[in-house]
């Protein structure tokens, strides 16, 4: 007969068994779930895995708002198909309907912006998803200009942009600015065409101490002098006469300012 103590030995170790199961099955499902493999050496768990998948998940979220963030910027302009009658080589097959285009010349059209072919029967209804090119689209004048910002994916043509930014870089305001840039261009006339000039100036400025008798002030004098001494031995006589304007204020200013210019 075994003892008690034996007995109680025994009911102790099922215990422990009993007790270590529960505990083994809890360390299968937390290795399932982490998605930890275990190698020949039990010591060598690894959770990358699941690293990997969260890190790929938030990279992916990232492109995702970086790419709406991006289309939101550009509007979705709606732009009808440029369809031309076309001759094509060989078999071709409507990207409409998916029948074949027959005859041997003019079989159908093509979009000269896209390069869409359909039958000419079918070009009425394509919806109007023309996604221009740049293969297709080469010019940036005399273009339609829904045609050249989808081209170039903008929101207005860049030509713009580029003179726009030019011309605000040169038409400045500040009065100081204009003095220090005007004697900045003085500077690079030779000696004999800058001593000329400024002896001009000053007999004109001493000519404006006359207004009430003369009535020539720094303006009228400008547009009388400007298209003299500032004309260009380049330009035609059309270009000419858009600086005219332009003329006459620099001629006003170094007037106005002889005495601190040169």
């Amino acid at each position: 007969m075994p003892s008690k103590e034996s007995w109680s030995g025994r009911k102790a170790n099922r215990a422990a068994v009993h007790k270590s199961k529960p505990e083994g099955r809890q360390q299968d499902l937390l290795i399932a779930a982490l998605g930890m493999k275990l190698g020949s050496q039990k010591s060598s768990v690894t959770i990358w895995q699941p690293l990997k998948l969260f890190a790929y998940s938030q990279l992916t979220s990232l492109v995702r708002r970086a790419t709406l963030k991006e289309n939101e910027q550009i509007p979705k302009y709606e732009k009808v198909h440029n369809f031309k009658v076309h001759t094509f080589r060989g078999p071709h097959w409507c990207e409409y309907c998916a029948n074949f285009m027959w005859g041997l010349i003019a079989q159908g059209v093509k979009c000269a912006d896209c390069g869409l072919n359909v039958h000419k029967q079918c070009s009425k209804m394509v919806p109007n998803d023309c996604k221009p090119d740049l293969k297709h689209v080469k010019k940036v004048y005399s273009c339609d200009l829904t045609t050249l910002v989808k081209a170039h994916i903008t929101k207005r043509p860049m030509v713009v942009d580029m003179c726009i930014r030019e011309i605000e870089s040169r038409e400045i305001m500040d009065p100081d600015e204009q003095l220090e840039t005007l004697h900045e261009a003085l500077k690079l006339l030779p000696p004999a065409h800058c001593e000329t000039l400024r002896y001009l100036m000053a007999h004109l400025k001493r000519v404006t101490l006359h207004e009430k008798e003369n009535l020539m002030n720094a303006e009228n004098l400008g547009i009388v002098f400007g298209p003299t001494l500032m004309r260009s031995p380049e330009l035609d006589a059309m270009a000419a006469l858009n600086d005219i304007r332009y003329q006459r204020l620099v001629v006003e200013l170094l007037i106005k300012n002889e005495d601190i210019l040169f």
